[in-house]
């Protein structure tokens, strides 16, 4: 086996070139979705994609529910499609869809249909985008059996992260942030797929743990570099995945820091946190010596004006102040 060639890459570049490697690895992939071809995405994550590959890469008219369906009917009969849904919040016309059919069908079938389908989507806040256009709901799909979550917040990520995807013989949601595609970063490539699931410590340190995912990881090591001028150790842990969800790397850091702090961009009511939180408690409650902190957008709409977001959206700061928190109640003064 060759070994991996690093480029320095922008997520969104990075993306690309996954879709390119799934193209050529995989003759019966498909990639469609909403100005994906001829245009290129309304992003550039397939750009380039239809001049190589031809009618495997098409436009679909503006109907979440049908290109969706249709590609879970595709991957029943044995092609491995990859649709790209423009905007998280779009998914909501499609749930029918992606939870009771696409989800379900190994299980109804008794094993008889596979779905090899990946469903490509990006969401979270942008200065100027309206509330229909800001949501961020990875709760809602890591809540069903049968559908794996996956969030990259590096190009790295976004290039093996939907590799694993597009490989796997079960359906697969990959959520991207729209803030990330500018960002750059080292890409390894020509190595093999990655297995699915598992975590990833960015940022190691011994007196607390934040564990975060997507573009909240990226305010979590902000917020870790602050304070460690100020002589506090902060572990940052990327989840990267939602489900499969590796909760031992989490244990085994609270284990070392005993002190927890769980932050994503989502409403904080019914976010993702509060699966971290409850399963640190049940599993982990003899290591914590402090309460769990969680961080999140407040429970309202996202505001379209700038200033308005920056008043609800979380940052680095706000999880410096949570985890200033935390030392607090465990007698610790940063």
């Amino acid at each position: 086996m060759p070994e991996a060639v690093a480029q320095e890459l922008r997520y969104i570049q990075a993306v690309n070139l996954a879709l390119h490697w799934a193209m050529e690895t995989y003759p019966e992939a498909l990639a469609f979705g909403e100005d994906i071809a001829l245009p290129g995405g309304p992003f550039g994550a397939t750009k380039g994609l239809h001049d190589r590959f031809g009618d495997r890469v098409f436009d679909t008219p503006i109907s979440e529910s049908a290109f969706v369906g249709a590609a879970l009917g595709a991957a029943m009969r044995g092609r491995r499609p990859i649709v790209e849904v423009m905007y998280g919040d779009f998914m909501l016309v499609a749930m029918d869809q992606v939870i009771n059919q696409v989800a379900n069908a190994r299980y109804v079938s008794r094993g008889t249909w596979t779905a090899p389908l990946t469903i490509r989507t990006q969401q979270g806040y942008s200065p100027g985008a309206c509330a229909q256009h800001s949501q961020s709901l990875e709760a809602w799909y890591a809540h069903t059996p049968g559908l794996r979550v996956g969030l990259p917040s590096t190009p790295r990520d976004a290039y093996e992260m939907l590799r694993t995807a597009i490989a796997s013989d079960d359906p697969v949601l990959i959520i991207e942030n729209r803030l990330l595609y500018p960002t750059m970063g080292a890409v390894p490539q020509g190595g093999p797929v990655e297995p699915m699931g598992g975590a990833r410590i960015v940022h190691p340190g011994s007196d607390v743990t934040v564990v975060a995912w997507s573009r909240m990881v990226v305010e979590a090591t902000k917020a870790a570099t602050t304070l460690a001028e100020r002589g506090v150790s902060v572990e940052v842990i990327d989840l990267r995945w939602l489900s499969p969800l590796d909760f031992t790397t989490v244990a085994a850091s609270l284990h070392r820091t005993g002190r927890l702090v769980v932050a994503h961009e989502a409403n904080l009511t019914g976010g993702f946190g509060a699966e971290i939180a409850a399963r640190a408690v049940a599993e982990c409650f003899w290591d914590l010596e402090a309460p769990i902190q969680r961080v999140g957008a407040p429970d309202v709409r996202i505001p379209a004006a700038p200033t308005l977001q920056a008043a609800v959206i979380p940052d680095a700061a706000a999880i410096v102040a949570a985890i200033e928190r935390v030392l607090e109640e465990a007698g610790t003064q940063p």
